[in-house]
């Protein structure tokens, strides 16, 4: 059964050449949403991974803006958890704690708000896609300063050749697909 829903996830991923710009090969997602049963194959296969690899040691599912909103909600409601939301600088209201990242062209900053988590509270980061691992380290930064514990990051797909599962260090990482 994983091999199939896994097989119809893959089939519904789209590849467009020098987008958005020349030389870039970008992995479109949009048919994964369009069609509900390979979504739901998706969160299906991403929730039995988590399962088996931590059991009910999961307090909270982290989405990342953007597109892990897409597949955060429906992986924690998958596993009976809630989600928290990690957003690009100025988008939550209340306290937050920020963290600063390099862009290959400047500089990003990312933000929850401080009440999200408890110290000690264990977190699954997911988003969409793994490219250079930028934006999941800084997540993975800003949870820690609210001290909590992050368990693993896991997503869609991973371009494999740009090497962002090492930018993660010791941080669990696990995809579905995996692109070069």
């Amino acid at each position: 059964m994983a091999d199939s829903e896994l097989q119809l996830v893959a089939q519904r991923i789209r590849s467009f050449p020098d987008f958005p710009v020349p030389g870039v090969l970008f992995r479109d997602i949009s048919p994964v949403l369009k069609d509900p049963d390979s979504f739901r194959a998706s969160i299906s296969l991403l929730a039995n991974h988590l399962k088996k690899a931590h059991g009910g040691r999961i307090d909270y599912i982290a989405g990342l803006d953007s597109r892990g909103f897409l597949f955060g909600p429906s992986l924690a409601q998958e596993l009976g958890l809630g989600c928290i939301l990690i957003r690009k600088r100025g988008k939550l209201p209340g306290p937050t704690v920020c963290v600063s990242y390099a862009l290959e062209y400047g500089k990003a900053e990312l933000e929850i708000q401080r009440d999200a988590l408890e110290p000690g509270q264990k977190v699954v980061v997911v988003d969409d896609l793994l490219a250079t691992g930028g934006t999941m380290r800084a997540a993975c930064e800003l949870l820690g300063q609210l001290q909590a514990q992050v368990l693993e990051c896991v997503s869609l797909v991973e371009l494999t050749s740009l090497k962002g599962r090492e930018k993660l260090g010791a941080v669990p990482f696990f995809s579905l697909l995996q692109y070069e």
